[in-house]
């Protein structure tokens, strides 16, 4: 038996089936084997190299998975058929309504593919292993996948059937709803089909199929959509399938499953609760506001969003409130020796599945009213030359007002990296000889930062390094995250960076963030999940 699950860490598939328009707003649902054989193609060719995985082991192992008998699935219980619209701009300054249909699906949650009697050989799964690990999206560039093989059996709920059994014969009962997938046909029911049509166009082929003549005009076009290599014909473009007049690809077939009523609902109940309202007498520490926009950065870029959240801010400030009376707690300028970082920490914060849905400005020391009027007045981040992430102000209150809907200023004793920390101060060489050397001076280095951010904090305890972490089924070493400031001249103790868990003796209020960039999302903590099982961290005490 092979299996193969799809989580999507986004909690989105987007994918229109063939034949259909986009503005249809219809989504190819569960992803079909067509679509997935054509994305192993792609990843053949952008990732992989040639001389140790040939294309002859890629024929191999695609050959086998359309000979064999096609697929079923196990499909999630709550998927919502949901879309955006978007105007797009147009000649003469008129704009198109284009409709983005996608299925919204539980990231923790996986669509199984299983073949149950197909068994590959060792040169098959490995190539297949390899595939599926360097595979990024599954359908538009939005639906990010995590795809992998599986061992264990699974209960099927989306079966190949004929269109009549999706009616029970004694009671007349609908015990599902018939779609019609695509796969692709095997590659010598295809060599067939090409010759037949290509003979019947006039076109001569030699003994090995390949064209005997010179073609030209409608003849050149029907040969361009049916070459002789399978691989080749699976991945003719859609674009040149449609000039062609094709109303399906020709080396494909149509299968039709049987999934459950109501596969996709078009519903789905809102659950995330609000932030309270704030008092008038409490102190404003924090602002959080919502991000739209696409695609919606990852927690690996936090810094990056965190500089560019700070900019925009400067400059809807200037302009809020006039040139040169940005208040200090915003800039983090003209603050005083005394200054315990009490001025803005610019924050990613994270979904589960590492998406930056949300922003957190936090300043210790407090908002000023004028600065409260700046952030609210903030309504967009720039990103380079992309289009700019839009900003919706959730809210401005203390601290302890959001701990209902973000992690990051909860309270706990135990605190967990979500980005790496980078130690502020240069290593000394003796404290370069050996990791028990460094990790006792990366312990001397946050208690001294710790210390430094003002009187009566809890003692840290004790600190023990962590190999990665974890974001919708994806483990993230530091390396794996942007770890350098835009600013120019600017000295860089640490570039490498490392994951921490920190014990407090008593609990600490976040948001907390500690090292180099931490005004900017770098060091980064949250508290430690109590029912998420976590690999076992190094002591550095």
């Amino acid at each position: 038996m092979l299996s193969i699950t799809f989580t999507f860490p986004a909690g989105r598939y987007h994918a229109t089936p063939w034949g259909r328009h986009v503005n249809e707003a219809d989504v190819a649902w569960p992803p079909d084997l067509w679509r997935i054989t054509r994305a192993l193609i792609a990843v053949w060719h952008r990732k992989m190299d040639p001389e140790c995985f040939p294309r002859e082991r890629l024929y191999d192992l695609l050959a086998s998975l359309a000979a064999a008998e096609p697929p079923s699935f196990r499909l999630p219980e709550v998927v919502i058929h949901s879309h955006v619209r978007h105007y797009m701009p147009g000649k003469d300054d008129k704009k198109t309504l284009v409709f983005d249909a996608f299925a919204r699906v539980a990231a923790d949650d996986p669509v199984v593919m299983v073949w149950p009697s197909l068994v590959l050989d060792t040169s098959q799964t490995e190539a297949l292993d390899r595939l599926l690990q360097d595979l990024g999206y599954l359908g538009r560039a939005e639906s990010w996948v995590d795809a992998r093989r599986e061992q264990g059996s699974v209960s099927l709920n989306c079966v190949p059937v004929k269109e009549s059994e999706a009616v029970d014969p004694d009671t007349g009962e609908i015990t599902g709803e018939i779609v019609r997938m695509m796969a692709p046909s095997p590659p010598e029911t295809y060599r067939t089909f090409r010759a037949g049509m290509l003979e019947g166009a006039g076109v001569k082929l030699d003994a090995n199929g390949d064209v005997v003549v010179k073609l030209t005009g409608e003849r050149k076009a029907l040969a361009v959509t049916l070459p002789l290599d399978w691989v080749a014909a699976v991945s003719v473009d859609t674009s040149d399938l449609q000039a062609g007049g094709w109303s399906a690809p020709p080396a494909s077939v149509a299968i039709s499953y049987r999934r459950p009523l109501h596969a996709l609902r078009t519903t789905a109940p809102l659950v995330r609760p609000r932030p309270p309202r704030v008092k008038m007498d409490e102190q404003v520490t924090t602002a959080r506001f919502v991000v739209y926009g696409k695609p919606i950065p990852r927690v690996e870029d936090a810094v990056r969003i965190g500089e560019a959240f700070r900019a925009a801010a400067m400059c809807r400030a200037a302009h809020v409130l006039g040139p040169n009376t940005v208040p200090p707690e915003l800039s983090g300028h003209d603050l005083g020796d005394d200054n315990r970082h009490s001025h803005a920490f610019w924050l990613a914060d994270p979904g589960d599945t590492g998406e930056v849905d949300h922003l957190l400005v936090h300043a210790p020391g407090g908002f000023s009213g004028a600065a409260i009027r700046a952030l609210t007045a903030l309504q967009q981040v720039r990103r380079g030359e992309g289009e700019p992430l839009r900003l919706m102000l959730e809210g401005t209150g203390n601290a302890e007002l959001f701990g209902q809907v973000t992690p990051l200023t909860r309270e706990a004793t135990i605190w967990r990296s979500i980005t790496p920390y980078l130690h502020p101060w240069h290593l000394k060489k003796t404290q370069l000889r050996s990791g028990d050397a460094i990790a006792k001076a990366i312990l001397e280095q946050i208690r001294r930062e710790w210390s430094g951010r003002g009187e009566g904090l809890p003692q840290i305890d004790s600190i023990a390094e962590v190999p990665s972490v974890q974001f919708g089924g994806r483990h993230l070493r530091a390396l794996q995250f942007h770890r350098f400031r835009r600013k120019r001249g600017l000295t860089q103790p640490d570039t490498t960076g490392r994951f921490l868990e920190l014990h407090f003796s008593s609990p600490v209020r976040g948001p907390l963030a500690l090292g180099f960039g931490c005004h900017f999302g770098l060091g980064l903590f949250a508290p430690k999940p109590s029912h998420t099982v976590n690999e076992e961290g190094r002591s550095l005490r």
